[in-house]
C-alpha cells in the first residue's frame, strides 16, 4: 500500500516535470509564432492543447502547472514586470481551469466517449476557456501599457482563433488516445488532487 508521502512525493514529481514541459512548450510557442506587438503571446500557441490534457489528467497539478509555466515560459523570459507577468499568466490557468472545473463537477469522460462528454468539451475545453483566457490575456497587456488600445483586436483574435485551431486538433486526441493509458497508473487523479 502507497503512503501519503510517497504518493504525495509522486505527484509532486509530475508537478515539476509538467511545469519544466509547459515552460518549454510556452517558450518555443512564443518565439516561433509571435503576434507582434504582443509579446508573450503566440498565435500558435500549442502548449495550450497540451495544459488542458494534463490538467484532465493530473487535476490541480496539471492546472497549477499550467500558470507556472505561462509564468516562466510566456513572461518571465521576454522580461514582463513580475507584478503584471503574475496576473497576466492566469490566462493560462483559466483556460486549464474551466474545462477541469466542468469535466469533474458535471461528470463527464475525458475519452470524450459520448456525443454529451463532446459537448462538454467544446463548450468548456475549447470555446469558454479559450475566450476567458484570450480577454484576460489581451486586456492585462493593453492594461498594463505593453499593447496599445488600438491593437486589442488583434492580439485578441490572434490568441482566441490560434488557440481554438491548436485545441481542436491537437487536445481530443490526446483525450482519446492517450487517456486510456494514463487512467490505468497510480499518477492518473481523479477529480480535483488524486
Amino acid at each position: 500500500m502507497e503512503s501519503k508521502k510517497d504518493s504525495l512525493s509522486m505527484y509532486l514529481s509530475i508537478f515539476l516535470i509538467l511545469v519544466l514541459i509547459n515552460t518549454l512548450l510556452s517558450r518555443f510557442a512564443i518565439v516561433n509564432s509571435p503576434i507582434s506587438p504582443a509579446p508573450g503571446v503566440s498565435g500558435i500557441y500549442f502548449a495550450v492543447a497540451f495544459m488542458i490534457a494534463f490538467g484532465l489528467w493530473y487535476g490541480m497539478w496539471g492546472a497549477i502547472s499550467a500558470y507556472l509555466g505561462c509564468l516562466i515560459g510566456g513572461g518571465t523570459l521576454i522580461d514582463m514586470p513580475l507584478s503584471m507577468n503574475i496576473i497576466w499568466s492566469l490566462a493560462d490557468l483559466w483556460q486549464v481551469l474551466i474545462p477541469l472545473v466542468a469535466f469533474v463537477s458535471l461528470g463527464a469522460d475525458i475519452t470524450l466517449r459520448t456525443r454529451r462528454d463532446v459537448v462538454i468539451f467544446l463548450v468548456f475545453g475549447l470555446f469558454l476557456n479559450n475566450l476567458v483566457g484570450a480577454v484576460w490575456g489581451s486586456s492585462i497587456l493593453v492594461a498594463g501599457g505593453i499593447v496599445p488600445w488600438s491593437e486589442y483586436g488583434n492580439v485578441f483574435r490572434g490568441w482566441f482563433i490560434g488557440n481554438l485551431v491548436v485545441t481542436i486538433l491537437i487536445t481530443p486526441l490526446l483525450l482519446r488516445f492517450v487517456t486510456p493509458y494514463l487512467s490505468n497508473t497510480r499518477s492518473y487523479v481523479r477529480g480535483y488532487w488524486s
